[in-house]
């Protein structure tokens, strides 16, 4: 996809722990209710693109949101989803979505951080053991346009910041 001929601005969104942790046995290692509705907010009435494990690491597809799946798998199907094989099938299936979302997993960021234009990340401020994770982000790069920090209370465990990238034109 050429970027020149497209107004699309890609998003990445996730939550990601100081060491970059993602997730472990294709679980979320916290719960931030905060942030859940947060990620539901920003992408409501978007395509989502994700991997497939991260797409069965949810109960069903997430309503009122263009679920596609990126899958190395010929034979995968999904109920309320869209499968796809290339990034430019998946970027194909967000025609007229002027900013479609990365949602994850680890692997998936990696593959489109490169043609990103946004991140959307969470930083939560503690460190986890993990097995799926979030790329590292170049300051040479992105950006930083936007920080917003949360304290733990009671029902939110962690110290955690929002934080949005854009990449730097070259």
């Amino acid at each position: 996809m050429n970027k020149s001929e497209s107004s699309k601005e890609i998003t990445l969104i996730a939550a990601a722990s100081e060491n970059n942790a993602l997730g472990k046995d294709n679980q979320l290692i916290w719960h931030l209710s905060e942030d859940l509705k947060r990620f539901k907010r920003l992408t409501q009435g978007h395509a989502i693109i994700m991997g497939r494990k991260t797409f069965e690491s949810m109960p069903r597809a997430l309503p009122n949101r263009k679920n596609i799946i990126l899958t190395r798998n010929k034979d995968y199907n999904a109920k309320d989803a869209w499968v796809t094989h290339t990034i430019d099938e998946a970027l194909k299936l967000t025609e007229g979505d002027l900013q479609p979302f990365v949602i994850g997993g680890g692997e998936i960021y990696s593959l489109f951080l490169p043609i990103a234009d946004r991140v959307e990340l969470t930083r939560v401020h503690s460190s986890f053991e993990a097995d799926a994770f979030f790329p590292e982000i170049d300051p040479q790069q992105w950006k930083l346009v936007e920080e917003e920090k949360h304290f733990s209370s009671p029902d939110q465990p962690y110290d955690y910041s929002y934080l949005t990238y854009k990449k730097n034109k070259i």
